[in-house]
């Protein structure tokens, strides 16, 4: 079956709500392994995962309207991966707040 095949499931945008799940796994995932393996303080932790994976996300756009010919680059897919590490960035304060009125 190809690409153009699928049919359509008729949610208009999921592919935008699954960037933004996507990125907030990815920085989530990067927040703890600068955590746990990398010894970080939670701030720098904080900043390094979310620049990250925004600049990730930034370049695999860039990159996909210059390797494949099949792809462009989509700024709205960037504002989805944005709003994704955005989110992460929430929950791991919120997680942090609420480990801090535990002790």
């Amino acid at each position: 079956m190809k690409l153009k095949e699928l049919p359509d499931v008729g949610i208009s945008n999921a592919d935008k709500v699954f960037h933004s799940i996507t990125y907030l796994i990815l920085a989530l995932l990067w927040y703890g392994s600068f955590i746990v393996k990398f010894k970080m303080p939670n701030v720098k932790a904080l900043i390094y995962s979310a620049l990250f994976s925004t600049i990730f996300g930034i370049i695999i756009e860039v990159l996909q309207g210059m390797v494949t010919v099949t792809r462009k680059p989509d700024l709205e897919d960037v504002i989805a991966n944005s709003t994704g590490v955005l989110l992460a960035v929430l929950v791991a304060l919120v997680y942090n707040r609420t480990q801090i009125k535990k002790l």
